[in-house]
């Protein structure tokens, strides 16, 4: 108990430091003078409608300052793919500009051919203005009037306006003006000279500092979004709810006429032909097959559960403020490593009641069982990512850090929690004995298999969060702000208790047809939601999204697999938990010899 208390301190104590966590300019007071230089950087480039295949800003050939320098980042940052470098523009505080120029530039036939590939896939770029995000592209293609693609014109432009809004002392907003007049035609394989310029205009508001960042989720939150975006969650939620409580119900009610039927049974003398789930008690308990990735698999879904929960909590509380570069994946990374011990805890006590011998293999087990594929295909998109020189590939430095609170911490949490979980001697209670043989199992139809099974198990629960999955995708794989985690959260509950109970539902189905091999129907059915959102990631991918290219694609099905991956751990752990309820209940009710 007193490793409990503390492991849970330490998650408290490690959730403050990263709800205090804030990532700040080089002014981290946000304050300035007048003519005071205000810290601006550069991040990246990319296509716009691939957002995981982004490089550095000056791998394009931008004027640049003589030295240039990179922003130190945190780790959060980097896992994000933002590499910061000092911006060419001079914008001092509340000191406007007409026209400055940046530079003169004499443009080969490669820089334009290169600039050209850029201005076709709708290249943008993104810097940051005081910690303020702000984004433009690069050129347009004039295509009006135009049907074969040899006669488009190509256009960079090489002016930009940048308005400025400030209260007192403070920056408050910076929007980023393109002029299509003021560009260069290029067109043509052809060497260009152009003349880069930039204009600054500096404008009072009375927007207090503390709102600035509003202005980034106004998208999400605008009332006609928002009240589409509840009425559609409200929909789905009452729907599912009703489904929910007509199969309760049913359940009820079975459930009641089984134990009158069953209590008027042992009280006649008659032998009755045995059917139902009552006879099959002496099996219902026997163990699964597979204990040891059985328990694994329920150590690593609790771990998950715990990370989630983790994760909403400082959601919550408002540590992921729109651009909070770098937040979500830094805690991501210290709670997965902190919660370690939960799996380990939970994974080997489930061993050992299920009489399981070699606790510390199944130790291992669990420690690699999302690990494992989750590193395999970091592995991979991480060599994908260096051959296209992305900024998604990680330096070694963020690699071996990694490696570091893998093997400092998370290892050896699991361990110790391996170790509470053995010394726990927590004895599986089950309210029936097991008989000796198992009881053979009748021939069933095709629907009680376990694929149709899954297959009814994981709609349910998917048709309560599809419609918030359009909006969690459109934020991640592509350039929209979710800031409704309230939203989110209700809609998390609900996939939780939606899970539990048409896992419950089945089971019970299940054992009435004497079918008493549940352990693992109930894992595989609480997680075949996530089979389902699978399904939705080549839908979202091929009919809602515009991404293309091998690197996009690896990136979106690699990292998608193993969230998916991820969500049947969680679920599947749910759907045992839920039914172990179940069943140890209804058989405690009725009377077994």
């Amino acid at each position: 108990m007193k490793m409990a208390g503390r492991g849970v301190l330490v998650v408290v104590v490690m959730l403050v430091v990263i709800s205090g966590f804030r990532v700040e300019g080089d002014g981290s007071s946000h304050k300035y003078n007048e003519r005071e230089h205000v810290p601006l950087y550069a991040n990246k480039v990319g296509p716009f409608h691939n957002p995981s295949e982004t490089y550095r800003y000056y791998d394009l050939p931008f004027c640049a300052p003589e030295n240039v320098k990179d922003k130190r980042e945190d780790l959060g940052e980097v896992l994000n793919g933002d590499r910061l470098v000092d911006a060419p523009y001079a914008l001092n505080f509340r000191v406007d500009k007409q026209s400055e120029t940046l530079c003169r530039k004499k443009l080969t036939k490669e820089e334009v051919a290169q600039l050209r590939t850029a201005v076709l896939k709708d290249y943008y770029f993104q810097m940051y203005y005081d910690d303020l995000p702000f984004w433009g592209f690069l050129g347009k293609v004039e295509r009006e009037n135009k049907m074969d693609p040899s006669e488009y014109k190509y256009l960079l432009f090489k002016h930009i306006h940048f308005d400025v809004l400030y209260n007192n002392d403070r920056v408050i907003e910076i929007n980023v003006q393109t002029d299509p007049n003021q560009s260069v035609d290029i067109t043509e394989d052809r060497e260009v000279e152009a003349e880069f310029s930039y204009s600054v205009k500096w404008k009072e508001t009375d927007i207090p500092f503390e709102n600035r960042m509003e202005k980034y989720s106004k998208s999400s939150s605008m009332p006609q979004h928002l009240e589409i975006h509840w009425f559609s969650i409200i929909n789905s939620c009452v729907t599912v709810l009703l489904l929910t409580g007509f199969l309760a119900t049913i359940l009820m009610r079975v459930l009641k006429n089984d134990f009158i039927k069953y209590s008027h049974d042992e009280e006649s003398v008659d032998d009755q032909e045995e059917t139902g789930w009552k006879y099959i008690h002496g099996d219902v308990f026997r163990y699964p097959k597979h204990k040891s990735l059985f328990s694994a698999v329920l150590g690593s879904g609790t771990q998950l559960l715990a990370l989630a929960m983790f994760i909403f909590l400082l959601a919550l509380v408002g540590v992921f403020y729109p651009y909070n570069r770098g937040a979500l994946f830094t805690a991501l990374v210290v709670i997965y490593a902190l919660t370690s011990g939960i799996a380990g805890y939970t994974a080997t006590s489930t061993y050992l009641q299920l009489e399981g011998t070699n606790w510390v293999r199944n130790l291992l087990l669990t420690g690699c069982l999302f690990c494992g594929p989750l590193f395999l295909t970091f592995c991979f998109l991480n060599t994908v990512a260096i051959a296209y020189s992305a900024t998604a590939a990680l330096p070694f430095g963020t690699i071996l850090v990694i490696v570091l609170i893998w093997t400092l911490v998370t290892a050896p949490l699991l361990v110790l929690g391996g170790i509470a979980g053995k010394n726990s001697k927590a004895e599986f209670q089950a309210p029936c004995r097991t008989t000796k043989y198992p009881r053979e199992i009748p021939p069933l139809p095709w629907y009680r298999g376990t694929i149709p099974q899954m297959a009814m198990a994981g709609f349910l629960p998917f048709s309560a969060i599809y419609i918030e999955l359009y909006y969690i995708f459109a934020s991640v794989w592509g350039h929209k702000i979710y800031t409704i985690y309230s939203i989110l959260f209700i809609v998390f509950i609900i996939l939780i208790i939606v899970t539990a109970f048409i896992t419950v539902a089945l089971t019970y189905f299940q054992l009435a047809v004497e079918d008493h091999e549940w352990w693992w129907r109930s894992v595989l059915c609480g997680g075949s939601t996530g089979v389902f959102i699978l399904g939705y990631c080549l839908y979202y991918y091929y009919a809602r999204s515009d991404m293309s290219g091998f690197m996009q694609t690896s990136f979106f099905f690699g990292y998608m697999a193993c969230i998916c991956y991820g969500f049947f751990l969680m679920l599947g752990t749910v759907g045992f938990r839920a039914s172990l309820l179940f069943v140890r209940h209804i058989y405690r009710s009725i009377k077994c010899e």
